[in-house]
């Protein structure tokens, strides 16, 4: 054996090792499986990823691909890898694990697998499959129990822990090698059914289903078809494998990946839209008539009379899968825009994605008196509707109906992206004090870390109501939704001692640095308001100090 394999081979054995050894330090593992009957075990598969000089054992792909091209300098060429290093290596891996099998550190399968940097580039190669029968029947004999017991039958709430094993389950071939769509899609529906009246968990089950099929998509059914590779922004592309003619029963499986493109465009985050609609285009590409039905008029998951409604005032046509409504307003007056925005409403309760767009047409164009916002087909609608007083009350059922943490309108982006339900709280919000409980609804779901639109609504906020005791509550709730950047002028204002002590209250109890946090868009950095301090006097001075203490405050 030369020198070089028995160096390689010494790096890589050592790594294993290390894997092992660091599992079985912990000791949490038998508690860990006794959470749910659906765990047999805890680790399932790892990757040993080898370059000159760096042996790393992994339970996920770090993907060191990015130093794949061929060379000669101290590499090994395929054949020693393959001949000289990987037998020894296998042998390492099946060592350590065979006195492991039974307990609850290995899962009813195990996978390790290998990528090795050699003279030719990148080999990749599966060392060893194991399968323990017995954990894998065990197993089976739960999952059937758990679908009868707490699904068929079963009437309240399941665990999202249990959700997240279960859908992995149900599309393991290991588990499940002839796959059943319609009956794993019924379970999956189920188990959302059963958890609707727990919004939170709902969304963590529907997380975890939607990851399941992904995975099953991208690792068992698309590469049958395609190759995979990673572009410059990481993004997966497909291309369709040379000859590739799938037969029928080969395809059978594609209703699941329509599903999980539906709950992808559905549920899941803004981001992930993109991966939805790749996988409906991929459905088209391989001959899904139901999938060329989709793109051109929805998932089929609302009624037709859901979709379209058509008048001599209006046409509305709504499209989940691109999470677009069209509206064409056809007589300008309130009662076109009253009907659209009850289409709208209607679908946004009945699950129609939130991070939409709107597409219109109409003769108006009117905009809400607020710098920064998209001047977008969207925003236009709402400030057309905004212009009909007796739309009020309906606008804001609508705005409660969309507004969403972590959803964005679809046609915008950047300095400009805003949740849905922006437009219509900001212009109800500036129109009238009747709506401020809905200013400070909507404040309490922003994501500043993703949107700064508020920043220019506080500002108009301001600037329209000034400071009363009706107004600084809400002021209060958008300067804490403000980011790092807002500006607010009311500084002059709050010379005023009972406007100061009023704006004082809303901050009482917080902590010290959402205190800063909300005293910086209207005095900047704190030295200013200690400067003003020292120059003031009597309960204006107290109050100020009062500021400045709060803001100091810091946890114990």
């Amino acid at each position: 054996m030369s020198t070089l394999v028995e160096l390689v081979t010494q790096e890589m054995t050592a790594a294993i090792h290390a894997w092992f050894d660091e599992r079985l330090q912990r000791n949490d593992l038998e508690q860990s499986v006794k959470r749910t009957t659906l765990q047999a075990g805890i680790f399932n598969d790892f990757m040993l990823d080898y370059k000159p000089g760096c042996a790393i054992a992994s339970n996920i792909d770090l993907g060191f691909d990015d130093d794949a091209r061929p060379g000669t300098a101290a590499r090994l060429d395929d054949a020693q890898m393959r001949e000289g290093v990987v037998p020894q290596l296998t042998a390492v891996v099946q060592a350590r694990l065979a006195p492991l099998v039974d307990t609850p550190m290995i899962d009813y399968r195990f996978t390790c697998r290998g990528k090795f940097q050699t003279a030719q580039g990148k080999l990749h190669l599966t060392l060893l499959e194991y399968v323990n029968e017995d954990k894998r029947l065990a197993l089976l004999e739960n999952i059937r129990a758990y679908i009868g017991q707490k699904l068929t039958h079963g009437k309240h709430p399941t665990k999202p822990l249990e959700t997240f094993f279960l859908a992995r389950h149900l599309l393991d071939p290991q588990l499940f090698p002839q796959l059943d769509v319609a009956w794993s899609i019924a379970q999956y529906e189920r188990i959302q059914a059963l958890n609707k009246s727990q919004p939170e968990a709902l969304a963590k089950h529907r997380a975890d289903i939607i990851r399941a099929i992904t995975q099953w998509a991208e690792n068992v059914f698309l590469p049958q078809f395609y190759d995979r590779a990673l572009s410059a922004y990481r993004a997966t592309e497909y291309t369709l494998k040379a000859g590739a003619a799938p037969d029928a029963q080969a395809l059978q499986p594609i209703d699941l990946l329509l599903y999980g493109a539906v709950m992808i465009l559905r549920h899941d985050a803004s981001y992930a839209k993109s991966k939805g609609l790749k996988f409906l285009e991929i459905a088209r590409e391989l001959g899904s008539e139901r999938a060329v039905r989709m793109l051109k008029e929805g998932s089929g998951t609302f009624p037709d009379a859901d979709i379209h409604l058509k008048n001599a005032l209006l046409e509305c046509r709504a499209n989940d899968v691109f999470a677009t409504i069209s509206i064409t307003i056809v007589q300008e007056e309130a009662d076109a825009y009253a009907q659209a925005l009850a289409f709208v409403t209607h679908l946004l309760q009945n699950g129609f994605p939130k991070s939409y767009q709107i597409k219109l047409k109409s003769k108006v164009k009117e905009y809400l008196p607020i710098k920064g916002l998209a001047k977008s087909d969207t925003h236009r609608f709402f400030a057309n509707a905004l212009a009909h007083a007796s739309l009020q009350p309906q606008l804001e059922a609508y705005a409660r109906a969309a507004i969403e943490e972590f959803e964005f309108y679809a046609d915008t982006e950047g300095e400009k992206n805003c949740m849905p339900g922006s437009y219509a709280t900001f212009g109800l919000g500036l129109l009238d004090a009747r709506h401020f409980p809905l200013v400070q609804h909507y404040m309490q779901n922003v994501d500043e870390e993703h949107q700064c639109v508020q920043d220019q609504f506080t500002a108009a906020f301001a600037e329209k109501h000034g400071l009363t005791t009706e107004s600084i509550p809400v002021l209060a709730a958008c300067l804490r939704a403000c980011t790092d950047n807002a500006k607010v002028k009311i500084q002059a204002e709050l010379e005023e001692v009972e406007k100061l002590e009023l704006f004082c209250q809303q901050l009482q109890g917080l902590e010290g640095y959402l205190v800063e946090h909300m005293l910086y868009p209207v005095w900047g950095k704190l030295e200013k308001l200690a400067t003003l301090a020292r120059k003031a006097d009597g309960r204006r001075k107290e109050l100020l100090l009062a500021l400045l203490e709060a803001a100091s405050k810091t946890d114990a």
